[in-house]
């Protein structure tokens, strides 16, 4: 999918220089978006949070991540039994258009893209033992690069089907497990592609809903 960027990362400053807080930066750019956003349904009854939202190459909100449960870091191998979480990223179905200057096209999202942004999102909050900086950078590189080709190819061994309720109508998913955690992916009836990936919460009994008003987060 088309490269995209990070909406919310840098403070805005309010009048008279005070920075607004993290969660109003954060908010706005999800009631930026022209879709619904997605998350963990009412079954769950942990924590919520905001992540951040990505942007195509003509500024339009395209996809972006909720999280719930524990909010992951990179931590040490001995610590990733504890972390129990799930983030659901929403992706906006985009057809293939026109690039803002008109030179060319901006590619159309899909499933797929759903299933490459779950799975680096669950690369980022994973560092292997043993592992220093730079190794772990071409590490990263390498598993980024093999994400897409498994993303690319839904179909393959690498991936099986699971139904979990969307809106309470069951949806079918794909999905894969790695020693990390687990990346699933699919579709809903409202138009937009669902994605979501986690460690110490278990994918079989998820389900997800339009989140009804996505300002209460913040």
């Amino acid at each position: 999918m088309e490269t995209t960027s990070r909406v919310g990362t840098q403070p805005p400053a309010a009048e008279g220089g005070h920075q607004l807080p993290f969660a109003r930066r954060a908010v706005d750019g999800y009631l930026r978006a022209s879709f619904p956003w997605y998350g963990l349904d009412d079954a769950f009854t942990g924590p919520r949070w905001l992540m951040q939202v990505g942007t195509g190459a003509d500024g339009v909100v395209e996809h972006g991540s909720i999280g719930h449960g524990e909010e992951p870091s990179v931590r040490n191998e001995a610590s990733e039994d504890k972390e129990r979480f799930a983030v659901v990223v929403t992706v906006a179905a985009n057809p293939v258009r026109h690039s803002p200057d008109g030179t060319g096209l901006l590619e159309a999202t899909s499933v797929s893209s759903a299933a490459w942004l779950a799975g680096v999102g669950l690369l980022s909050v994973t560092w292997p033992g043993q592992m220093d900086h730079v190794l772990r950078d071409d590490w990263l590189d390498q598993q980024t690069e093999t994400a897409w080709a498994l993303a690319d190819d839904l179909s393959g061994p690498a991936w099986s089907s699971l139904s979990l309720p969307v809106d309470g109508v069951p949806t079918a998913f794909h999905y894969r497990e790695s020693e990390f955690g687990w990346v699933l992916a699919g579709s809903t009836q409202a138009g937009v592609h669902v994605g979501a990936y986690g460690r110490g919460m278990s994918a079989y009994g998820l389900g997800f809903s339009a989140v009804k008003d996505i300002a209460a987060y913040a």
